[in-house]
């Protein structure tokens, strides 16, 4: 899932501490870094944009790259719109905002979906920075409802709407929301 990064638009907490214009440029090139590091024959990359015509028609992004709406919502009935919009199968989506991700995290996380109907990576700060899908049968009725978006609760959240999913777990990762994080990585703000 990404968004078009346009200062004030994209990353806005990372921007009220390093400048909107400093936020959307890291966004911008961190996503640039994470498609070109994430692609592999084992799966399909496909973008998720917001804002939707925009980002459908937005010339930052790889032109070879297929891509999706988002749509309209918060957060998780933007994910479930594209959980819903594409083919049966497994299905993982993540943020851009994940420096430390690897080929290695993203095929883990769809292994993990042979035994189990859900996976998640979680982040420290405890959200995500990965859900996943088998999708071999509708999705959960109540998924992503109740959930506390950018809180310390959004994984447990998500977890109790699928309260009656096998679910798997991988790698902690960090996402990207403020200065700290990115120094936590290693990049100075």
């Amino acid at each position: 899932m990404v968004k078009e990064p346009r200062p004030g638009r994209v990353k806005t907490r990372l921007g009220r501490e390093i400048g909107m214009t400093a936020a959307a440029w890291w966004c911008r090139h961190q996503t640039r870094r994470l498609l070109r590091r994430l692609q592999d024959p084992r799966w399909e990359l496909i973008l998720s944009v917001a804002p939707d015509h925009e980002g459908l028609q937005s010339r930052v992004w790889p032109a070879h790259l297929p891509r999706i709406s988002q749509g309209s919502g918060d957060l998780g009935q933007r994910m479930k719109q594209v959980f819903d919009s594409l083919p049966p199968g497994p299905v993982c989506i993540i943020g851009a905002d994940i420096p430390e991700i690897s080929r290695h995290h993203v095929w883990k996380a769809f292994a993990s979906l042979g035994p189990h109907e859900a996976t998640f990576g979680p982040a420290p700060d405890g959200g995500y920075w990965l859900i996943g899908l088998k999708r071999c049968r509708s999705n959960p009725k109540g998924l992503f409802e109740q959930v506390r978006w950018s809180t310390a609760h959004a994984l447990q959240d998500t977890l109790i709407s699928l309260s009656d999913l096998r679910v798997a777990r991988v790698d902690k990762l960090r996402d990207i929301d403020n200065a700290s994080d990115l120094e936590d990585v290693g990049i100075a703000p």
